[in-house]
């Protein structure tokens, strides 16, 4: 049986929210993205306000790569991940990340986060698994249409259990661990044995936290 070791991605392993840093990136390689940015806005008022869903927000957010090819998006994120993503991780949590995996515990990562560029995370050679939200691509080009559920909340749940039942994988979950910044999280850390909040705010009596830099 394989312990696993768990981490959500934004809060978690990186200090901003990593959707929103990838706007950004994409604003500094080119200004014109800029026309976006009242999208951006809005999509995030509405969902404020509930008149969108996480899964709408999304779609309308990520207009700004609205058709691209998937070999030049697969350039574009390699290049976030080496020239931004790297210079927002927690310290402690790649730390810890080693640290876990020197002890046997198999490195999952799971994040509502897009999957699309979530990937590039396997250039922490520690990781085993990454999860994220998917999209589709249609004729190699991406589609901005959500594949399947926002991975979130007992979404992340389903998506690890089919993904543990596709490669038959037997899991020790009493002595696995999840790291997360967010009580969205519930599910995955009450599934797990030792749940971890990340620079949370208050004690909270079920859940140890830990501070992360």
């Amino acid at each position: 049986m394989e312990r696993l070791a768990i981490f959500d991605v934004d809060f978690t392993i990186t200090n901003k929210e990593t959707l929103l840093e990838f706007f950004k990136f994409m604003l500094k390689k080119d200004k014109k993205n800029i026309k976006y940015l009242l999208r951006v806005v809005v999509s995030g008022i509405l969902y404020g306000i509930k008149v969108y869903d996480e899964k709408r927000v999304k779609e309308c957010f990520l207009k700004f790569i609205d058709g691209i090819n998937e070999k030049d998006l697969n350039n574009l994120v390699k290049n976030y991940y080496d020239q931004r993503l790297t210079n927002i991780f927690y310290k402690d949590a790649i730390d810890k990340i080693k640290e876990l995996k020197q002890k046997g515990y198999k490195i999952y990562l799971i994040s509502a986060s897009p999957e699309f560029y979530l990937k590039e995370f396997y250039a922490i050679k520690e990781v085993d698994m990454i999860i994220g939200t998917r999209f589709h691509f249609n004729d190699g080009k991406f589609a901005r249409k959500m594949l399947g559920a926002n991975c979130k909340g007992e979404e992340k749940v389903k998506r690890l259990m089919s993904v543990l039942k596709e490669k038959n994988i037997t899991v020790d979950f009493k002595n696995s661990l999840m790291f997360s910044d967010s009580l969205s999280d519930t599910p995955l850390l009450d599934l797990v044995g030792n749940g971890y909040l990340i620079n949370y705010k208050k004690n909270h009596e079920k859940y140890k936290i830990l501070k992360w830099k």
